[in-house]
């Protein structure tokens, strides 16, 4: 991760869907595409849904039961949403910091790239065949 870092309430504001300033642009990337990606997205929609979730255990007049399942419900459907669109997701807080479209895939390919040519370079090294 870049040296500048969002502190906490402006990470929040990020979560939501806010904009960082132009100065966090290098953050926002390396967040979006580095290592851990996508559990750094789960991580933000897990704090999207927890206010619903909140409200939804405490407020409803229903057995516990129900309202539990319904917390859980809303959590399965929310991951599920997350999941499906984290790759769409996360290409929008990037060109909202004002990368171009198509930089979240083209860093991530070169990142699983550059891994795939290590862990050959560190197989080929250690002396055995290669089954290529």
């Amino acid at each position: 991760m870049p040296a500048g870092r969002p502190n906490p309430a402006q990470w929040l504001w990020y979560a939501y869907g806010g904009g960082l300033p132009p100065h966090l642009s290098d953050w926002v990337l390396a967040d979006t595409t580095g290592p851990g990606w996508v559990v750094r997205h789960l991580v933000r929609a897990l704090v999207q849904l927890a206010p619903v979730l909140v409200l939804c255990l405490i407020v409803p007049p229903v057995p516990l039961g129900i309202r539990v399942t319904a917390a859980v419900g809303g959590l399965v459907i929310g991951g599920m949403f997350a999941v499906a669109y984290m790759t769409e997701t996360t290409e929008h807080r990037a060109v909202k910091a004002g990368w171009a479209p198509g930089t979240t895939a083209r860093v991530r390919g070169e990142r699983v790239e550059r891994e795939r040519v290590e862990r050959r370079a560190r197989y080929r090294s250690g002396g055995a065949g290669s089954f290529d």
